[in-house]
């Protein structure tokens, strides 16, 4: 378990405003939190939700939460109280904060915290036409907590009013993707993706997984090149994966969809594995998902399967790829990216 991260910190010091009968806890990390929250209300139904599938699963674990993943609110009744952490996208926040608004009544208490980093500051705004009183509760350690009573109700919840919809240029294609706020890059081809897209190679038939497939622009332009491929997209992020889907469907595709911690929900074998892996978690540098990525890839990969990576430059792939494989290649470079290439042979 983690040390209790910051946010947290400020809350618990705030104890006397952590008690209610049904809690909705969202955002939250696998901090140890969510278990000092149960203790301060024994008899309290406490529920926590993540976008995140890793978050949720450690939450699982908990007795005393019922824990939910997706990319929308469970609907939740008679809830007294709601804490949210801060995300660093504001549009997100602003998609959350109209599905916290759809599942609350006027008697519903939101608290929420966040870094002074990660613009939690901005919530003030965000709220202000709907909520007929707001208080900063508190301020420490870099992180304010905000309450909000009175919230106006939202009728109803549609993440289809927050679909992004872009067009991708890459090597020869031309296609439209589909975003939603909090996926990686939201509503925009990145640099790192489209140097990889234009120095790909693919084989002709089998089986390709999209590693952290965010709003599904690989996987589309994999289909695209080589339609009899069976396309699998991977995401710890729930909204990854429900763009990943919209994105298909838009181009005439269906894939397979996979909501996983790492590898640890793959049970098929691949012809090809392709990403842009993450290195980032929340506002942190984090490159130990990558690096267990490539780690464990060799064993769910048939034999002469490829596994073709970017990443920026900076950051020491190599001698894990060769660790791990034995040979690879860098396919392109510049002063930003790398396009890494390895055979299991």
């Amino acid at each position: 378990m983690q040390k209790l991260s910051n946010p947290s910190l400020l809350l618990l010091r705030n104890e006397e405003e952590l008690t209610g009968k049904n809690i909705l806890v969202i955002n939250h990390s696998d901090d140890g939190f969510l278990s000092q929250l149960a203790t301060l209300n024994p008899n309290a139904n406490i529920n926590a939700f993540s976008y995140n599938f890793a978050v949720h699963q450690a939450a699982q674990k908990l007795n005393s939460v019922s824990s939910f993943v997706g990319h929308s609110l469970p609907e939740l009744a008679q809830l007294d109280l709601v804490i949210y952490y801060y995300p660093k996208s504001k549009p997100e926040a602003q998609m959350m904060l109209s599905n916290i608004r759809a599942i609350s009544s006027s008697d519903t208490r939101l608290l929420v915290v966040g870094e002074n980093k990660g613009g939690v500051k901005s919530v003030e705004k965000q709220l202000k036409s709907y909520a007929e009183a707001s208080f900063k509760l508190d301020s420490a350690k870099h992180c304010i907590l905000y309450e909000f009573n009175n919230l106006s109700p939202e009728h109803q919840f549609d993440i289809t009013h927050y679909h992004q919809q872009f067009r991708v240029k890459a090597a020869d294609q031309e296609f439209d993707a589909v975003s939603v706020p909090g996926v990686f890059n939201h509503g925009k081809l990145d640099v790192g993706t489209e140097l990889l897209l234009n120095n790909i190679t693919l084989p002709e038939r089998g089986q390709a997984l999209d590693f952290g497939c965010g709003a599904g622009i690989i996987a589309t332009f994999i289909l695209n090149k080589r339609p009899n491929l069976s396309m699998h997209c991977l995401d710890v992020s729930a909204l990854a994966l429900y763009a990943s889907e919209q994105t298909l469907k838009l181009n005439g595709h269906k894939g397979t969809y996979i909501l996983s911690n790492g590898l640890s929900e793959v049970t098929e074998k691949y012809d090809a594995i392709i990403s842009n892996p993450p290195f980032h978690t929340g506002l942190s540098t984090d490159y130990s998902i990558s690096e267990a990525f490539i780690k464990n890839a060799k064993h769910i990969m048939h034999k002469r399967a490829s596994l073709q990576i970017v990443a920026n430059s900076f950051l020491k792939y190599p001698p894990i790829i060769e660790q791990y494989f034995g040979t690879y290649s860098t396919t392109i470079k510049n002063t930003k990216f790398a396009v890494y290439h390895a055979d299991k042979t």
